[in-house]
Formats: C-alpha cells, structure tokens, sequence
C-alpha cells in the first residue's frame, strides 16, 4: 500500500521540484541581470561619481544614489510582476498545492524573496561606485 501511496504523489513531486528548480534558476538570472545593469551603469557613471566625490559629496550619499537607483528598478519589476502574476493565477491554479491562486501571503513572500535578492545585487555595484578614488578618474579624463 505505501508503494502505491508513493507512486501516486511521484509525479506531484517531481513536477513540484522541477518547478523549485526553475524558480531557483530564474531567481539567479533576475539577480544576475540587475547586477549586470547596476555594474554597467555604475561604470558609465564612474565620471560622475567622481566628481560627486571631488567636490565634497560623501561616500554614503553615492552609495543610497546608485542603491536608490537598483530599488527603483526592483520597485518596477515588482509591481510588473505582480500584476503579470495575479493575471495569471486561473492558469497557475492547477499547479498549486495547499495555496490559494490569490493567496496574498505567497505574493509577499515571493516579493520579499526577489527584493532581497536584488538588494543582495545592487550592493556590489554601489560600494564600487562609493569607493571610486575622483583624482584617478578626474586624472583619466573619463
């Protein structure tokens, strides 16, 4: 009876970790995207932000510009997402195990996990962009 038992949740389990599996890897691509924009950005803006800093500017207030500027870009994908997501919940109905297509605390979750994985991205990008030296940029003419 239990190998019968196992036998029918087999499929369940599987389709439920491919799914993990996929989120996971899109999860990393989403975190590696902002990163890449952050990384790219913070580089076109080297001159910039070494000016910022010659005159006078402190280095936390280049850190909150290039982090505000990562978190409006989360705050976008975000309401995006979750519009996108709650227009598709009928579809993803039939996937979900012991959760509500609307359920609001899995749209939290979710929208708190992918925040704090850009967070964790755009944090990179912004101590480089603090720790800029401005008479090596200045210097080089960028």
């Amino acid at each position: 009876m239990e190998g019968l038992v196992g036998e029918a949740g087999a499929r369940r389990r599987f389709q439920t970790l491919l799914l993990g599996v996929f989120a996971g890897v899109a999860l990393l691509l989403a975190a590696a995207g902002l990163y890449s924009v952050m990384a790219y950005s913070v580089k076109q803006r080297t001159a910039e932000i070494g000016i910022r800093l010659a005159l006078g500017a402190p280095r936390a207030t280049v850190l909150r510009l290039v982090a505000g500027q990562g978190a409006r870009l989360t705050l976008l994908g975000l309401v995006l997402g979750t519009a996108a997501a709650s227009g598709m919940t009928r579809l993803l109905s039939a996937s979900l195990y012991h959760v509500g297509p609307a359920d609001p605390l899995a749209f939290l979750g979710t929208a708190a996990l992918l925040a704090g994985a850009a967070l964790l991205a755009c944090v990179v990008p912004a101590g480089r962009a603090a720790s800029v030296d401005p008479l090596v940029v200045l210097r080089r003419g960028q």
